[in-house]
């Protein structure tokens, strides 16, 4: 398995929050994962372009 670490900010208290992407797991990936520091549930989109290249979003869980 291909995995990728990764880091976001929470969009509710701005900690860093390490991810691990599966970059098997497809381009466009969606997943819920809870804040560390805040307990609040952290909306993550994941875009894997061609070359590889991980670009993540982080989102208040139920945003656009």
């Amino acid at each position: 398995m291909l995995e990728s670490d990764q880091e976001i900010n929470c969009p509710y208290c701005g900690e860093v929050i390490g991810v691990r992407v599966d970059q098997t797991g497809g381009s466009r990936q969606y997943f819920i994962i809870d804040c560390e520091i805040c307990c609040r549930p952290i909306q993550v989109e994941v875009d894997i372009d061609a070359d590889g290249y991980v670009n993540l979003a982080a989102k208040r869980e139920g945003e656009g």
